[in-house]
């Protein structure tokens, strides 16, 4: 499976809201950093973020370009709210190994009513 493919098939488990289905498309060592939180390690801990992202608002990842380079894959998304990211996906052997993602923290979670941070 290219990475592309890889990419568009977790797009669709993301959809579902389906932490395990996500998870599996994650090797066991894989780092998951999305740069408005900390990094995340392991396929159990990014299982876990998602079962707990899931939970606390409805997430729609809308499609706008999917692009390859060698073992790498590009996401631009939309969700319907109007928030905008970018994604970006190391793949090897099938799995995500690396995952680094930006988006604006704060629009979603006034998008969505949730509390903002204090620090």
């Amino acid at each position: 499976m290219e990475p592309r493919d890889v990419v568009a098939a977790w797009v669709e488990a993301f959809n579902k809201a389906d932490a395990e289905l996500v998870a599996s498309f994650y090797a066991d060592d894989a780092i998951n950093h999305q740069v408005a939180n900390d990094e995340i390690v392991g396929k159990v801990a990014i299982r876990s973020r998602f079962e707990q992202e899931f939970a606390t608002a409805e997430m729609v990842c809308i499609v706008e370009h999917i692009f390859q380079d060698r073992d790498w894959a590009i996401l631009e998304w939309k969700d319907p709210l109007g928030l905008r990211g970018c994604g970006f996906f190391q793949i090897k052997n099938g799995k995500i190994v690396f995952q680094r993602g930006y988006w604006d923290k704060l629009s979603f979670l006034r998008q969505h009513g949730l509390p903002i941070p204090q620090n």
